[in-house]
């Protein structure tokens, strides 16, 4: 079961701009994972492939419903974060199990323990997870109730490319979100966690039919990451059955969760799907 989860958190001190990095937030996660299941954190910790979690950055402003005109999030920061600066930050879970293995950390949530994100101690004060949350980043589904909802009609779909977004060609990447790259990474993911099996989509039948998209650069410490962002609408033309309008609607549905393309896992790929 997909979940996005929106954590609040306040900082009790500054936090310094070296530790706002992906790699920072991704070991706090860890850290998260590991103080009730330290076998799961180890795990996560190890795996090369695909991971089954995503984060995003901090973020310092208040939130604004994603729009055509609003679509980015925030992927690095110029300067380090006052303390008592409110910040959220979203975590989704792919596979079925990692949800109900944190539940001790969901239910035990003491908001006046502080976790560390560098020198700096965080209280979490609050975790957003439901369709029923004020913050649209916050949600929870089934994946048969995506599959299920999923319209057999729909032929046109608007994503928000949020952060930085580029996809592996051979040994280099693209920061062009072609159709191909768009739907086989969520297809990929899709087909590694839902078990509900997809057959390769027809492609050919998926055009590019509005795009509002530039290149951005997140860099770091250690290296420098060149992605898109912005709003990309497709449309599925010809004589297409409803089930693979289905399945493309499904899969479009889950980018919430699942982001696209490379660094997910470090707060790239960030991308939701806009109601027309």
């Amino acid at each position: 079961m997909p979940h996005s989860l929106v954590l609040n958190l306040l900082p009790q001190s500054p936090i310094p701009l070296q530790f706002l990095s992906g790699r920072h937030l991704h070991a706090l996660f860890l850290t998260l994972v590991s103080s009730v299941d330290s076998q799961l954190g180890d795990y996560l910790h190890d795996a090369k492939a695909d991971k089954a979690f995503t984060l995003s950055s901090l973020q310092i402003n208040r939130y604004k419903r994603v729009g055509w005109r609003d679509s980015t999030l925030r992927w690095e920061h110029k300067e380090a974060i006052p303390a008592g600066t409110p910040c959220w930050w979203r975590v989704s879970l792919l596979d079925d199990t990692l949800f109900s293995r944190l539940t001790q950390l969901w239910l035990n949530l003491n908001p006046e323990h502080p976790w560390h994100l560098g020198p700096a101690d965080l209280h979490i004060t609050s975790i957003l997870g439901t369709p029923q949350s004020t913050h649209a980043w916050a949600n929870a589904s089934t994946y048969a109730q995506l599959y299920e909802e999923a319209s057999e009609s729909d032929r046109t779909i608007h994503f928000a490319l949020c952060t930085p977004t580029a996809f592996r060609q051979g040994q280099y990447d693209t920061a062009l979100p072609t159709r191909e790259s768009v739907f086989n990474s969520l297809l990929n993911r899709w087909n590694k966690y839902s078990g509900i099996e997809l057959s390769p989509l027809f492609l050919e039948s998926i055009f590019p039919s509005f795009f509002n998209i530039r290149t951005e650069i997140a860099t770091d410490s250690r290296s420098k990451f060149i992605g898109c962002v912005g709003d990309l609408t497709f449309r599925i033309l010809g004589d297409v059955e409803p089930l693979h309008i289905k399945q493309i609607n499904a899969l479009a549905d889950f980018a919430l969760y699942s982001g696209i393309g490379r660094k997910t896992p470090m707060g790239m790929g960030m991308v939701r799907r806009l109601n027309q």
